[in-house]
């Protein structure tokens, strides 16, 4: 059975294609215009294609994919933003996601690409007075059946799960809790899921873990597996979830022991990552500084806020009495979000060719267009010199910060694959078209 291929927009760490990866699924190209998240995605999935801009891109000429994930840009939405919703300057750019679909299941005649899946900010359910989750519904539906709306519930308050299905097409989104699915933070975000040719969204978001291939215990594996991949997998050049040993894993798990140098147990939880603030977490020194290391259990604790320096910044804090506080390092951001420990490591080209060059110079002039305020473009020289030393700490954080939590991701994605075989095997007793109750009945318990 041919597998499903996926299409990224608004890429970031790469969430999207590695979780498809993983739960079976080929990642075939992405979006994106921050030239460090392109720089990770480049190493360590260097079959996918990078498309560039959302805003320069034709849903019709690209290669068709059965999946187009987007995780929209979310500052418009965020209870942490300036909730100008939908229309904010960035948060617009869902309009984008919603004419490429358009525009290849146009060009495909409606077969590609079946699904979608979206992935935004808990502060959607509350923008605009709940108008404007009410506009994402509309907009997903409209895909298939244009002129569509959907009612808004009583109050203006959406429940954090839901499900809509119509004559061949369903919607449904579900709000997840990160803590509960593996990675020691607390991050709520809702999904949403378009099944564009069926009934089947709701199955997807609904059924039960071990179904999808999910369980507690195979999240648990992801990071043992994780850990040891970058040695098996050759040089850094050839760093990517192709190897075997990755391959093998079932799932994710930012299940951080002591003996692997993470930040401490399951029972540890972060405050959620945010790209604009730099988290920090309590440590346990020895007899010097340098040996600082987290030892043992921290504390289940609420997000505590205090300000640092003359920015005004509010960290988000874990605290436990009697102990210092450390910022998080870039790394542990990243298992925070249920990544492996060097997915952002060895990104340097040493000597870059031509071809390197003129891709990395047309990168950063689309970042400068789009998102910089600089004015002139970087000169050859200085995109060699980056391309020599890519990393820094700020552009990882504000990665992490607005990247998407693996396992999470990875049910998603896993429930899709579940259903699709489910739907394409032979004599199939799957009923897809399941009514799931009331059209506000809330099924997570997160």
């Amino acid at each position: 059975m041919d597998r499903l291929r996926l299409g990224s927009l608004f890429d970031g760490s790469g969430g999207f294609p590695l979780g498809g990866l993983l739960a079976g699924i080929t990642p075939v190209w992405a979006s994106e215009i921050e030239p460090f998240p392109i720089r990770v995605t480049t190493k360590r999935l260097p079959q996918m294609k990078h498309l560039g801009d959302v805003c320069a891109i034709n849903g019709a000429e690209i290669e068709p994919v059965d999946i187009i994930t987007f995780g929209s840009p979310c500052t418009d939405m965020s209870l942490a933003g300036r909730r100008a919703g939908l229309e904010g300057r960035q948060s617009r750019l869902f309009y984008e996601a919603i004419r490429i679909i358009r525009e290849m299941r146009c060009a495909t005649n409606g077969r590609f690409p079946r699904w979608a899946c979206w992935e935004n900010v808990v502060g959607a359910f509350s923008s605009n007075q709940g108008r404007d989750l009410k506009a994402v519904l509309d907009a997903v539906i409209g895909i298939v059946e244009p002129g569509a709306e959907v009612p808004m519930p009583e109050k203006n308050r959406w429940p954090y799960a839901d499900v809509y299905m119509g004559g061949g097409w369903s919607v449904a989104y579900r709000t997840f809790d990160a803590q509960y699915w593996g990675v020691p933070q607390r991050r709520r975000r809702c999904y949403l899921v378009a099944d564009l040719g069926g009934c089947c969204a709701g199955k997807v978001l609904f059924e039960s873990e071990g179904l999808s291939g999910y369980s507690a215990e195979s999240v648990r594996a992801w990071q043992r597996t994780a850990g040891a991949a970058a040695d098996c997998s050759g040089t850094a050049d050839r760093i990517c979830l192709n190897s075997p040993c990755i391959q093998k894993a079932a799932g994710f798990c930012a299940e951080h022991s002591a003996s692997s140098g993470g930040i401490g147990y399951a029972e540890e939880i972060s405050p959620t990552l945010r790209a604009s603030v730099v988290p920090a977490v309590m440590t346990l020194y020895g007899n010097h500084p340098q040996d600082a290391r987290c030892t043992g259990p921290l504390a289940t604790a609420p997000t505590i806020s205090r300000t640092y320096g003359t920015g005004g910044n509010n960290q988000p804090l874990i605290v436990q009495e009697h102990l210092p506080v450390r910022w998080l390092t870039p790394t542990e951001c990243a298992k925070l979000q249920g990544f492996p420990p060097w997915w952002c490591s060895e990104l340097e080209t040493a000597e870059p060719t031509e071809t390197d060059i003129a891709f990395w110079t047309e990168v950063w002039e689309t970042y400068r267009r789009t998102a910089s305020s600089s004015t002139r473009p970087k000169s050859r020289a200085q995109v060699i010199k980056w391309l020599q030393h890519p990393h820094s700490d700020s552009a990882a954080y504000r990665m992490w910060g607005n990247g998407v939590a693996l396992p999470c991701v990875f049910f998603v994605l896993a429930g899709i694959v579940l259903v699709s075989d489910a739907i394409n095997a032979p004599n199939s007793a799957l009923d897809c078209c399941v009514y799931y109750g009331e059209k506000q009945l809330a099924i997570s318990p997160f």
